[in-house]
């Protein structure tokens, strides 16, 4: 009777355990990461097609390097699950982007494996420079190796890194993550035979060997090798222009061939001596037939069945957000000529692919060019054009200068439809809108408002797209609305003017986004206590409703103010406009309820803001503790 054999992934704790195994034996712990990370994200949902499509990447990386000395910085890291099970983290991936659980990007607290955190992308490069330098200068040893998307190599970032890496000369490996180029079989040939090359030669020799390959080649694969070599040269990111930059150029190699990519990857650790820039070409969704096949190439999933691939999603009878913003865009585009869409890299994200296929001309995917993406529509509006600037609040961060310089400083009629704005669930820190109130309303001339629904957001579409006088952003939550009724033809909002959802007495509630449910909840609640707040929906930030602040001051012993910013934002300004009136002299007692300051780690949006201390209990709470009712724990009575 023969022992069962052992599976190659149960023998890796860490990357030191890969050291011992053989080429064929790290084939085969491929093929079981990439089950293992299949299984994982069935589980928990996340990003699955990027990390499918670097799993041999990832084993030979480790199997080549000496991780954590030696740096690995994932890109955005999408793709990093595969890296976080062959790194101690296997016990623990189920947990992925769950409260208390794994992060679902990398991250320097969770793990010495994780040198530098992401979730934004093109960032490695200039980090990965950062490390080379910091060695060299006798900080931490060990060689810095940057995984960088095709789709991140849009952004201008990491351009400027290059440029510095070329002129500092440092060894630095970038490896260009290639998923998009497709490649026939002689192209393949081609890119084996060249590794072979690479392994055999000496490193100074690998430009000379690659250029004289295509003769050695046998005839029938020459013409692809000239293809191969004609779509490198001309392509945006082709190899010509990265030599031009200071980088030597290697491939493109088959990102899935783990024979060629261990070849390379050991000959340019032994021999590399300044900054090289490795071209693989993998294929997002790698070894899963659904992702595969789906449009996005299982970008981003909800938990999964494994064998048929189908989605398990919560039903709903409310629309998004995001999709009653593009329905509504939509439906004046087809009023208006002039009305256009700019996204950066994110069309099904921001719901702008409908607009994408219905008006091809006037909708435009800058990819990940946030900064480009704002300024284009300061042009786009100077030009006599209606421009909305979709972007997530956490990517608008990026692109925040341009909003100054060159769209509030013109008065600039750019509409920003903010996307993703409060907290965000299992993405967390990096990806939530806790600050775009705060930077936008500061700029002068910039009109602000946040959505409390879904009706109101269709009212906010409407208004920015008829506005012209300049800038002009709206704020809406990721997720589901509360199911209230769309009206069919919205009224046009007053610019600086809320609304007063219910009257009442001793304290007020002013409320700016969709936390209005929330104060509506606590309300009813409160009512019980014999406490009948007013309540009203601010709508703008900025301008302030000056009328209806003061007169809520006026009629009431409290003002509490609500929003789903950090402080800075919306409370900050009506603080201010209450102190400019003098109105804090007759004893009126403000508060203002906004997110900590803190990042709050990824869980359930609910409980995520139940953390931040803003959910209808927390605001009952602090209605008793202002009034000076009793200073309960409303949680705990």
């Amino acid at each position: 009777m023969t022992n069962p054999v052992t599976p190659t992934l149960d023998r890796v704790q860490s990357p030191a355990d890969m050291k011992a195994m053989t080429d064929r034996e790290l084939r085969k712990l491929a093929d079981e990461v990439r089950a293992e990370t299949i299984s994982a994200v069935s589980v928990t949902g996340g990003h699955l097609g990027a990390g499918l499509g670097v799993v041999e990447l990832t084993v030979a990386l480790h199997a080549v390097f000496d991780t954590p000395k030696d740096k690995i910085i994932w890109d955005v890291s999408h793709q990093c699950y595969p890296h976080k099970i062959l790194t101690g983290r296997r016990d623990r991936i189920r947990t992925l982007r769950m409260k208390d659980g794994l992060s679902g990007f990398t991250k320097r607290s969770e793990s010495p494996y994780d040198p530098f955190g992401a979730a934004h992308s093109s960032t490695s490069i200039s980090a990965a420079l950062g490390f080379a330098v910091a060695r060299d200068l006798g900080g931490d040893g060990g060689d810095a190796i940057a995984v960088i998307g095709d789709g991140s190599m849009s952004a201008g970032m990491a351009y400027e890194a290059m440029n510095n890496a070329g002129h500092l000369g440092k060894r630095l490996i970038v490896i260009l993550n290639d998923n998009e180029m497709s490649i026939a079989p002689p192209v393949g040939a081609m890119s084996s035979y060249l590794s072979r090359l690479y392994a055999g030669e000496p490193f100074q020799e690998l430009k000379a060997a690659a250029k004289g390959a295509v003769s050695l080649l046998p005839e029938p694969l020459r013409e692809g090798a000239r293809r191969a070599k004609d779509m490198v040269k001309h392509m945006t990111v082709g190899g010509t222009l990265f030599e031009e930059l200071g980088f030597s150029y290697l491939g493109p190699i088959d990102g899935h061939d783990m024979e060629q990519l261990l070849q390379v990857l050991r000959t340019v650790k032994d021999r590399a001596t300044g900054p090289i820039m490795i071209h693989a070409i993998t294929k997002k969704g790698k070894g899963f037939g659904p992702a595969e096949r789906a449009r996005d190439k299982g970008h981003a999933t909800a938990k999964f069945d494994v064998a048929t691939g189908e989605q398990k999603k919560s039903p709903s009878n409310a629309p998004s957000y995001t999709s009653v913003f593009a329905e509504t865009l939509l439906k004046y585009a087809a009023l208006d000529p002039k009305i256009c869409a700019v996204t950066a890299a994110m069309p099904d994200g921001t719901g702008l692919n409908k607009f994408m296929e219905r008006y091809a001309s006037r909708c435009f995917d800058v990819g990940i060019a946030e900064q480009h993406a704002v300024t284009f529509s300061a042009a786009l509006a100077a030009g006599g054009m209606r421009p909305f600037c979709a972007l997530y609040s956490t990517f608008l961060q990026r692109g925040y200068d341009q909003v100054v310089h060159d769209v509030a400083i013109q008065r600039l009629p750019v509409r920003f439809a903010i996307d993703r704005a409060g907290l965000v669930g299992a993405d967390g820190a990096t990806h939530a809108g806790a600050f775009d109130i705060a930077f936008m309303a500061n700029l002068p001339g910039m009109v602000v408002m946040a959505a409390a629904d879904e009706a109101e957001l269709v009212r906010m579409v409407a208004t920015a797209a008829a506005y012209d006088d300049g800038p002009i952003a709206f704020r809406f939550p990721r997720g589901e609305g509360v199911g209230v009724e769309m009206p069919a033809n919205p009224e046009l909002l007053e610019i600086g003017k809320g609304r007063l959802v219910r009257e009442g007495a001793r304290v007020a509630i002013l409320s700016f986004g969709t936390r209005l449910q929330e104060v509506e909840a606590a309300a009813e609640s409160l009512s019980a206590k014999g406490i009948n707040p007013t309540i009203a929906d601010a709508r703008f930030a900025k301008p302030l409703d000056r009328e209806m602040i003061l007169e809520l001051a006026a009629n009431h012993e409290a003002l509490i103010c609500i929003e789903e910013g950090a402080v800075g934002g919306f409370g900050s300004h009506v603080a201010q406009l209450l102190a400019d009136e003098g109105v804090f002299d007759h004893g009126l007692k403000f508060r203002s309820m906004v997110l900590p300051d803190t990042f709050i780690d990824q869980s359930s949006p609910r409980d995520m803001y139940d953390m931040a201390g803003l959910n209808a209990s927390d605001i009952e709470t602090k209605v008793l503790e202002v009034l000076g009712v009793g200073k309960i724990d409303v949680k705990r009575a």
